[in-house]
């Protein structure tokens, strides 16, 4: 009695294929759920450290008689709520060697795995000084 080989079928194949796509769509869900909720915070994050480069060049293009560092703090403050990040966000703003400083620190928690399983905190620390020609 000879058998063809693609028809045999083992007991340990039975239903394998369904318990590998369950184990895939499970995987998928959980990087879209860490990407869905870091994404954001990493973006934002990014949206900070621009309106922060911005914030000190526009510091240093005050009238004579203003302070620039009450100016450059205020768009900080700003750009610090237009961004999304926490109250207790540090802020520092310094004048260092004539030109303004502005220093922004804060910690967020991101949930990457559902139900708070897993929790990463995102930090944030840019320090910022004016860059370019007419700076170095």
């Amino acid at each position: 009695m000879k058998m063809d080989s693609q028809q045999v079928i083992f007991a340990g194949q039975k239903g394998s294929a369904s318990v590998k796509l369950a184990l895939v769509l499970v995987f998928i869900f959980l990087v879209g759920n860490a990407g869905f909720n870091y994404v954001p915070v990493a973006y934002q994050g990014e949206g900070l450290k621009t309106d922060l480069h911005a914030a000190v060049l526009q510091g240093m293009a005050v009238i004579r008689g203003e302070k620039p560092t009450e100016k450059v703090k205020k768009y900080v403050e700003a750009a610090v709520a237009r961004n999304g990040a926490p109250e207790n966000t540090y802020i520092k703003v310094q004048e260092v060697k004539n030109v303004v400083q502005a220093n922004v620190q804060y910690t967020k928690r991101v949930n990457i795995l559902p139900f708070g399983i897993y929790q990463y905190d995102y930090v944030f620390n840019e320090t910022v000084t004016p860059s370019g020609i007419l700076f170095n």
